[in-house]
């Protein structure tokens, strides 16, 4: 039997809890999300503590962490204007998704900043990356304050799906052609990797 090493949770620092729970909660899928202030500036920003949590309708849910107790640009775009769009991030935009995750000031925008090709949502304000395969425009549903404060869940309904043709076929998206990305523990992404096959063991929902 494996040797294992126990950690109690209880007075544990903050910065070592979040270590431990990226490194254990792997891969996550990545949202590339874009927003835009009240201003119109568009901003763009990857996140990994996301997923969808519903399909009836579609809702999608994003973690976002507090910094030094300011909500981060595209939390704040979120709150004051209640729309987003998760953009599907993959190994052909690892590169420019993962410089969006720098550290910029607010009156930066990171598509105007780093050259990212912008097209017009069709029900929400926030523009989409048309890079990517896949935009899902949101309109924001919940807030949800968690743990010590230093984390928001945000919830949105998808209104709108953009799939491009390349991987849509009217029916199935082929995730496997569209070549996804994920994010590991510390500065590893990952691409899908083997493909394990198994049968479908229930039915979708309908």
């Amino acid at each position: 039997m494996a040797e294992f090493v126990t950690l109690k949770t209880e007075g544990m620092s903050t910065e070592e809890a979040y270590r431990l729970i990226v490194g254990c909660v792997a891969p996550r899928p990545v949202a590339w999300i874009t927003t835009q202030d009240e201003t119109g500036r568009v901003n763009a920003a990857p996140f990994s503590s996301y997923n969808y949590v519903a399909h009836s309708p579609p809702m999608l849910a994003v973690n976002i962490g507090s910094r030094k107790g300011e909500l981060k640009d595209t939390a704040r775009n979120i709150v004051q204007t209640g729309e987003f769009v998760v953009n599907v991030a993959t190994e052909a935009t690892l590169e420019l998704l993962h410089a969006s995750g720098a550290d910029y000031p607010p009156e930066i925008g990171e598509p105007e900043k780093l050259g990212i090709e912008l097209a017009p949502s069709t029900i929400v304000r926030p523009p989409r990356i048309p890079a990517t395969p896949i935009q899902m425009e949101c309109r924001l549903e919940h807030v949800l304050p968690l743990g010590r404060g230093l984390n928001t869940l945000y919830i949105g309904e998808v209104v709108a799906f953009h799939l491009s043709t390349d991987f849509y076929n009217g029916r199935h998206v082929d995730v496997i052609a569209m070549r996804p990305i994920s994010r590991l523990g510390g500065p590893y992404y990952a691409g899908l990797g083997e493909i394990f096959h198994r049968p479908m063991l229930q039915a979708p929902p309908v």
